[in-house]
């Protein structure tokens, strides 16, 4: 994803260019602390040093495209005080590829926390048509504490990774002591850096590169994460925000654990539908001629995982595994049921496809999906930098009770018996730090097309509505049928065209669009949804691996 030339620095005065960087906007509702150690005047000069940047552009690698640039700036670790620590920020561009027809500058975010968007360039090159790569430069970014933008890490073992943890009354103090131990190692190893890890500061240091980079405006392509990420700074800097299309929408209201319990609330409704959807074609897959039979085939085998684990592609599968995996699976009913059709055969000792059965297997490990090379970055970075912005972000929606816990993930798993429990059962955001400063609430005008499958694992369609009402200037395309995480581009014309043209001409539809689900736009949100482990986690199989 990414676009060229960065045009030429703008003449604008450093009092224009700079108080936008620091400011939160007075449509905030919880404004940021003043800077506690330099007055606004002093603050502004410290900032005018980092906007008078000039990135060294250079081939980001040897074996990359020539035109795929990248280089480093640097951005203040607390922007209350930006003469203080500073970090880098790793960036990339792809320029327009006709500068008489550019229009600006299209930033992108593949959505985390913790997912690096360094080479977005390259994906959003692919994905867009010409007409659209001769309007916009296409920059990339590394979070910053991710990637190569001055990467952090807790020191966490790959056991310590593992955080989708299912509630078990004899397990839970040892859950308890997991949560205390990785907060506690993410302090002692980086406690000084991960406070001012949050989206706040993410968004602040897009308006700082917006600054560099010489540009009056920025448009903007967010999936998952990324949705609250632009929906963060069009808060902070509604003058700032041009075109922005948020894919997969997070709800800012209940960021972050509000959000993880969504996934519990999301997989009910399409779990009733894959069982109608099986029974439907009982004859062809024999899981159940009514939804309720295959309710009760899918729970029999849970059932007998719990008793003995049964052997997928040589792992043991417990019943909590295949309760994870079907969350994610029944998005698609095709596919869940194949995949289950594939576990009853394994349970009873016949010859199963790997493929079909990946849904269970592989669950729970938060640096399994895009994870940083190691060369670049710790083998824990996303899984710390995850943390700290779930936990950074707001403080304040998690309990310090580890007791609240308990009684939240017994309640929720009779709620939502396929993941309520793992949603709700105890993270380390109880042991973590107090914010360094109060969560952004998102409510503004500021334009935006705000796009959203009916049937989404990672963030469900209620998620995307809810933003779409909280950003008032907004428009929404929602694909009725539509499968998958993350929508454009699915191949769909309605879908692609509302979005593309919005790109090219900045003009919202009049009123909220309506697309039909092709088989062809869903085969394509299939591809690209991996189970992912992450409330928003990268789109797996658009996020380039290298090149």
């Amino acid at each position: 994803m990414r676009r060229r030339h960065l045009a030429p620095l703008l003449a604008m005065s450093v009092t224009a260019t700079l108080a936008p960087v620091l400011a939160t906007s007075t449509a905030t509702a919880a404004t940021a602390a003043t800077p506690s150690t330099a007055s606004s005047s002093a603050a502004t000069g410290a900032l005018d040093r980092y906007v008078k940047q000039k990135p060294q552009w250079k081939r980001c690698e040897a074996d990359a495209p020539a035109e795929f640039e990248c280089a480093t700036i640097k951005v203040p670790l607390d922007y209350r005080v930006p003469g203080g620590k500073r970090i880098d920020l790793a960036i990339s561009r792809i320029r327009s590829t006709a500068p008489d027809k550019r229009h600006g500058v299209l930033f992108s975010n593949p959505g985390g926390p913790g997912g690096q968007g360094l080479y977005m360039p390259l994906e959003m090159q692919e994905m867009l048509p010409e007409s659209a790569r001769q309007k916009y430069d296409l920059i990339g970014f590394d979070p910053r504490g991710v990637g190569r933008s001055s990467p952090v890490s807790c020191d966490l073992e790959p056991e310590e990774e593992n955080w989708l943890r299912p509630y078990k009354e004899e397990m839970f103090d040892k859950d308890v002591a997991w949560a205390r131990e990785v907060a506690d190692k993410c302090r002692e190893k980086a406690g000084d850096t991960l406070p001012h890890i949050t989206t706040r500061n993410t968004a602040r240091d897009m308006d700082l590169l917006r600054a560099v980079l010489g540009e009056k405006k920025i448009s903007y392509v967010g999936y998952s994460y990324g949705t609250y990420l632009g929906a963060v700074y069009t808060q902070l800097f509604p003058g700032r925000a041009d075109r922005f299309v948020l894919d997969s929408a997070v709800d800012p209201a209940r960021a972050w654990r509000g959000m993880i319990q969504w996934w519990a609330e999301g997989a009910e409704p399409a779990f009733d539908r894959w069982t109608e959807w099986a029974a439907a074609r009982s004859e062809k897959y024999g899981l159940g001629d009514t939804p309720k039979e295959v309710d009760r085939t899918f729970w029999d085998l849970v059932a007998q995982a719990d008793e003995e684990p049964i052997e997928v592609d040589g792992q043991p599968t417990t019943g909590d595994d295949i309760r994870s995996g079907i969350r994610g699976a029944v998005f698609s009913p095709e596919y869940a049921t194949e995949a289950v059709v594939e576990l009853k055969k394994a349970a009873a000792g016949e010859p199963a496809s790997a493929k079909k059965l990946a849904a269970f297997t592989g669950s729970g490990q938060a640096g399994t999906a895009g994870t940083a090379d190691a060369a670049e970055a710790p083998d824990d970075n996303m899984t710390a930098s995850f943390w700290a912005v779930v936990c950074g972000d707001n403080s304040a929606a998690w309990s310090r009770d580890p007791e609240s816990y308990r009684q939240d993930a017994i309640e929720d798993k009779g709620r939502y018996p396929l993941f309520g429990d793992f949603a709700s059962n105890i993270k380390p955001c109880a042991f973590w730090d107090k914010s360094v400063e109060p969560a952004t609430r998102v409510n503004n005008k500021v334009g935006s097309l705000v796009v959203q499958n009916e049937w989404d694992s990672q963030t469900p369609l209620p998620s995307g509505q809810a933003l779409h009402a909280t950003l008032k200037g907004s428009k929404m395309v929602t694909v009725l049928g539509g499968e998958g995480h993350g929508v454009y581009p699915n191949g769909n014309a309605c879908t692609d065209g509302t979005v593309t043209g919005y790109l090219l001409n900045g003009k919202l539809p009049a009123k909220d669009v309506t697309c039909e689900a092709t088989a062809d736009s869903n085969a394509e949100g299939r591809k690209n949804q991996k189970r992912d482990v992450l409330p928003g986690s990268p789109l797996p199989e658009r996020a380039p691996d290298r090149f």
